[in-house]
């Protein structure tokens, strides 16, 4: 993300929780008074939003300093201290929840993305997100995915071409979707790669057909009709299509689906359903 992207939303993020001041720390805290704090982590997995904490703290305070210990993508244990930050006192307390709800959220995505990830790591399989993300925080979040050793599968509607059922229907069927959005991208001379997704053999080799698609996505498949699905895209030649597999793909299946020889597998999960990681930014005495 931009500097100045990252910079708009944590002016949001500021002005959402302190609007006219932080009357607690303002009422006990003298404004000049220094200290410390430090980045606890209390959980275990892989670290993100280091970066944007510095943007945070840079963002809020300057003249705040900041020491840093680890990196983003470091496995980290309970007890490992990421960073140290000094400066006013007021600062710290203030920068202190909205700094930790971004690198809460960014490191349990991160986490979850590496835990698929390493299921299927020998099988030359990538675990893909997908655009099920918290509004405003997408950016984010497909960045602690890459952190966390997955693929980005597109950023939104505008850089990529999917064809989803709904298309299709709307478009009258498998070949009309994909010829329209060819000619689409001919008129706007967009050079867009196009993606289908498919709900049987049937849809698979009308898609094929076309020569089209860069990629067919194979939604709702079981590993077995996965494992047909991709020899019949195979046998097909012509150009190398990739092939992705969708539609409620755990930790307990996914290894099933790399092994059933797809190039993808995007999981919804990995920003839709993830645990934050427990860190905590405790004062230093």
């Amino acid at each position: 993300m931009e500097r100045e992207e990252l910079r708009k939303l944590i002016k949001i993020w500021f002005e959402e929780d302190i609007r006219e001041g932080d009357h607690t720390s303002l009422c006990c805290i003298p404004p000049t008074q220094m200290g410390c704090q430090q980045l606890l982590i209390k959980d275990t997995g892989i670290l993100a939003g280091v970066e944007v904490a510095k943007e945070i703290i840079r963002y809020f305070d300057p003249e705040c300093r900041m020491d840093q210990l680890l990196h983003d993508g470091d496995a980290v244990k309970p007890g490992d201290v990421a960073f140290r930050v000094t400066g006013k006192e007021l600062s710290l307390l203030q920068i202190e929840r909205t700094m930790l709800n971004i690198m809460q959220r960014m490191s349990g995505v991160a986490t979850t993305a590496h835990r698929y990830q390493s299921l299927i790591a020998d099988t030359g399989c990538h675990v893909l997100d997908t655009r099920k993300t918290t509004p405003g925080l997408r950016y984010l979040e497909k960045e602690a995915v890459r952190i966390g050793g997955g693929m980005n599968h597109r950023i939104g509607l505008f850089d990529m071409i999917l064809l989803k059922d709904n298309h299709v229907d709307f478009a009258g069927g498998i070949t009309n979707a994909l010829q329209r959005a060819r000619d689409y991208c001919r008129a706007k001379n967009l050079s867009l790669r196009i993606e289908i997704e498919t709900r049987n053999e049937q849809e698979i080799r009308e898609a094929l057909a076309t020569g089209i698609p860069d990629r067919i996505m194979l939604d709702n498949f079981t590993p077995e009709r996965t494992a047909e699905a991709v020899k019949i895209i195979r046998d097909y030649g012509g150009k190398y299509i990739e092939i992705e597999s969708s539609g409620g793909i755990t930790l307990d299946t996914i290894r099933a689906y790399a092994l059933a020889g797809v190039d993808y597998v995007s999981v919804g999960a990995l920003t839709h359903s993830v645990k934050s990681l427990d860190m905590s930014f405790k004062a230093v005495k």
